[in-house]
Order: C-alpha cells, then structure tokens, then sequence
C-alpha cells in the first residue's frame, strides 16, 4: 500500500488516554503515513459519572460540577497535546476535539458525520472493568454496531498488559 493510496483519508481515533488507546494511537499514526492519511484524536468527557456524583451529594454543591468540568477540559487538552507532540504523530497532520457526553453516543456522531473513513480505538479502556461493561457493553462493541465505517480495535500488546500485571 503506497502513501497515494485512498483507501483512508481521515482516521478517527477516540482516546480516553489508557494504555489500550495509546497503543491504537500509535497504530492509527502508521496507518496514516501509509495511506497518507489524517488523524482526528478525539476525547469524550464522560458527564455522567459528574451527573451521579452530582444525584448522590457528593459534589459539596452544585457548582462544583462546573468546576469538575472545568479540570476535566484542563486535563484533556493536556493530555490529547502530549500524543500530538509524541514522536509517534511526527510526519502525521493530527487534529484535536474535545466533547462532553456519552463516549460511544459521541463517537459515532462523529464517525457518521465527520467524513471518516476509518475508526481505530483501543478493545477496552479506562473502565473496563466495571459494571456497566457488563450490563451494557463496552464502548468499543458499540461503536463497531453503529459507526458507519470500519473500525479497527486495537488491543494491548502482550508485553505491555504482562508489564501492568506485575507492578
């Protein structure tokens, strides 16, 4: 596949900064030097962990939230800047969104009406062990059923799972 090959123009890759989505980070920036590609790093806030702590009193007041929000926003950009200044995005024209909502609800949106011709994300996140993966899936199988595009899920490398088990 050489660099003027069209098979992807623009690559979407949702990022919740875990190690799972660091990898499909640096898988999606091979791609797009491939296919001479762009890449779209998008990160969702996840507002209802803030909406329950909010229903449950554990936010002093409800201000908080804003600030909450606030540092959420804060801690993202700087995150998303430091894979935009990684050696893995040199060569590659990436560009940054930052959403407030539903992580799958937000991606799909995204993906069905972003121009994206490809999805690489991470098999499983930050929360990957929660309940709600059980009873509800996981973000990943989610946007594989709604997309509209491929998607490309990206698991751990065996070395790096191996090397977060045993610290």
């Amino acid at each position: 596949m050489g660099r003027d090959s069209n098979l992807f123009k623009t690559i979407l890759v949702p990022v919740d900064f875990s190690p799972c989505s660091e990898e499909a980070f640096r898988v999606a920036c091979q791609m797009a030097r491939l296919c001479g590609a762009e890449i779209l790093v998008l990160h969702v806030i996840d507002t209802s962990a803030l909406t329950a702590f909010n229903r449950l009193g554990l936010l002093a007041v409800p201000s908080d939230a804003t600030a909450q929000r606030r540092r959420l926003r804060h801690h993202a950009r700087l995150n998303v800047r430091q894979l935009l200044e990684s050696k893995e995005a040199e060569t590659v024209k990436v560009t940054r969104a930052i959403l407030e909502g539903a992580p799958f609800v937000e991606i799909t949106k995204v993906a069905r009406t972003g121009n994206i011709d490809l999805v690489v994300m991470g098999s499983y996140g930050g929360r990957s062990g929660s309940v709600d993966k059980i009873f509800f899936g996981s973000t990943a199988e989610k946007v594989v059923r709604t997309a509209g595009c491929p998607v490309l899920t990206v698991p751990l490398p065996a070395s790096a799972s191996q090397r977060g088990a045993s610290r």
